[in-house]
């Protein structure tokens, strides 16, 4: 079942930065992504779903790190089947992996420097480049530390200062609040917001409460397939007091998910 939100719908903004049609993806012999349609332009989309629900294959597929089983999937209008359309839309590009690699010794500054120099920055922005996003993460204190010596709330917002070093058309974070405390969620929802407004920004989270106060619009998918999307306010719409969740947005989620089981075990 494909059930999708016409209310309050965020602003269409063409050609899609995003655009999956039928796209199935593997992980390792499991379809995680099954036939899902997805559509995406600039704001902030919150990818919501159960653990094992597909989110992170799909993710990765998006980030050109998966190749597509079938179906088809543009990125910024270049399709990610050709080297050189993988090239293109990679340089603008920002990936958060849910679990992300680093050289220990390095500085955050060196870190930070050494992705975008992998993304193909032009040398003389880099240095201007790295200072800004390192700043916007709020680790200005640590540019010169060295990153064993972060706590793993730091090294997860030294991951979203890499990502945004270049400052991307697409932004893909999984799980970016991992190990933030509240006040830094709270920053981080701020951050998400400014990117939004000339990027397409997709944040995959298991916190409802995150999607609502950050994001414009909201992706639901169940068993790799696009169950439901809409803004956060259709989204507490679509629950009631009979499901469970401690907010409105909660209770939609819950609601939506029941049903499309529901539809999918009939």
């Amino acid at each position: 079942m494909r059930a999708v939100s016409t209310a309050e719908t965020a602003p269409t903004i063409h050609p899609w930065a995003i655009h999956a049609e039928a796209l199935k993806v593997r992980a390792g012999r499991h379809l995680a992504v099954d036939g899902l349609d997805l559509s995406l332009a600039t704001g902030v989309h919150g990818l919501l779903g159960r653990n094992g629900a597909g989110k992170t294959t799909l993710m990765r597929a998006l980030a050109t790190v998966l190749k597509p089983a079938g179906g088809r999937l543009t990125v910024l209008g270049s399709s990610v089947d050709g080297r050189a359309d993988l090239r293109q839309a990679r340089r603008s590009l920002g990936y958060l992996p849910q679990h992300f690699g680093y050289y220990p010794r390095f500085t955050l500054r060196e870190f930070v420097s050494y992705l975008a120099w992998l993304k193909e920055m032009p040398k003389r922005d880099i240095p201007a480049a790295t200072q800004r996003a390192i700043d916007r993460v709020g680790l200005t204190a640590k540019a010169d530390a060295r990153l064993r010596t972060l706590s793993g709330g730091m090294l997860r917002r030294a991951g979203v200062a890499q990502a945004i070093v270049n400052d991307p058309q697409v932004l893909l974070l999984d799980e970016p609040t991992v190990g933030l405390d509240p006040e830094q969620r709270l920053d981080l929802r701020e951050l998400l917001r400014d990117l939004g407004t000339d990027a397409c920004v997709l944040v995959s989270t298991h916190l409802v409460e995150d999607v609502v106060a950050a994001c414009t619009e909201v992706v639901l998918i169940n068993e790799g397939r696009l169950v439901w999307q809409g803004t956060p306010t259709a989204l507490a719409a679509q629950g009631d007091e009979r499901h469970p969740g401690d907010s409105p947005a909660e209770r939609g989620y819950s609601a939506l998910l029941r049903g499309h089981h529901a539809e999918v075990v009939r």
